[in-house]
């Protein structure tokens, strides 16, 4: 299935003079990474087409990546869409992708909304990235793969599985990572974007660590209201990430980060675990994801307690049933 499906997908995109690749709001390193890197794969192998990028959300912390395109409304009459890495049409970040001729879902998260004309969904794979490194390698001799190219993919690997220590890295993940490095992928400029930090941001944390709070049953959480982040100067996307912070607490097998995000009117949540799936809670509360990292959004603190409680019952649950490494 694997295979037909891909063949679907290759041959789809040869019978298309133009094409829109779209990721998911609030972009990551894996929605940009394999956005920009299936983009310029495209672009470099089929250099007769017109092929779009676009996006109509940012993320500060991957500025370094460059911009997109801005499409024209007319463009979608006759395209291709390719959306990669959006699990649902609602978090498509292009208002207009339900006016394009066909659609090409490519996605890593648990099925929810087949939305796609052709849908091909992975949820066991770590990253989208991976996913699409499988189709690289797979028409090696047929796609023309920069180092460029390779080097986001490797990005959205590397981001997605946290450095390779995540749920859903296997044996193919790795083979498929050292493909990309064999196109010459430039990692240390790229490391060196994304994990180097300067001084403001190793205080910001010491001030975390001061303000994490714990439950009865051990769930790790965080509440970064808009007084802390105009404190710190944090954009959204900086704030959002704190909850990286809170994953090697021992005993917090779930960890949590509420965001305000006042220019909407809630707060956005990030959700982590090992060994436990929280992907059901997430769902509760406006989201989803992947079983053991996930995303949702509440409207107010008193909701955002209610998710920390189901949260902390989970875990207490798990707990009392689960021995061994505990």
């Amino acid at each position: 299935m694997n295979e037909e499906i891909k063949n679907k997908i290759l041959h789809t995109i040869e019978s298309y003079e133009t094409i829109v690749v779209s990721r998911h709001i609030r972009p990551d390193g894996d929605a940009v990474g394999s956005t920009k890197g299936f983009t310029k794969i495209l672009r470099d192998t089929f250099p007769e087409k017109k092929i779009y990028l676009t996006d109509e959300d940012f993320s500060d912390y991957l500025a370094f990546c460059g911009g997109e395109d801005s499409v024209p409304e007319e463009v979608y009459k006759d395209a291709l869409l390719i959306v990669i890495d959006t699990g649902t049409r609602k978090r498509i970040s292009n208002s207009n992708y339900a006016k394009a001729q066909k659609i090409i879902k490519i996605d890593h998260h648990i099925e929810a909304d087949p939305y796609g004309d052709i849908n091909w969904v992975e949820d066991f794979r770590s990253s989208a990235c991976e996913m699409i490194a499988d189709f690289c390698v797979t028409f090696r001799d047929r796609l023309k793969i920069a180092p460029e190219a390779a080097t986001f993919i490797y990005m959205g690997m590397v981001t997605d599985s946290g450095r390779f220590r995540f749920e859903g890295v296997s044996g193919e993940t790795l083979r498929l990572a050292a493909a990309m490095l064999d196109y010459g992928v430039d990692y240390e400029t790229l490391f060196a974007h994304l994990y180097t930090e300067d001084f403001a941001t190793l205080k910001f944390k010491s001030f975390i660590y001061d303000h994490i709070q714990i439950t009865k049953n051990g769930v790790a959480y965080i509440y970064m209201d808009s007084a802390m982040q105009e404190k710190f100067a944090l954009s959204f996307e900086e704030a959002s990430n704190v909850v990286s912070e809170l994953d090697a607490i021992k005993g917090s097998l779930i960890w949590v980060a509420f965001i305000d995000n006042v220019a909407k009117g809630n707060i956005r949540v990030r959700l982590r675990s090992r060994f436990l799936g929280i992907n059901d809670i997430a769902i509760r509360h406006h989201g989803g994801g992947h079983n053991m990292a996930a995303g949702a959004t509440v409207f107010s603190v008193e909701e955002m307690y209610e998710l920390i409680e189901e949260a902390d019952a989970l875990l207490g649950e798990y707990k009392a049933t689960h021995g061994g490494w505990l």
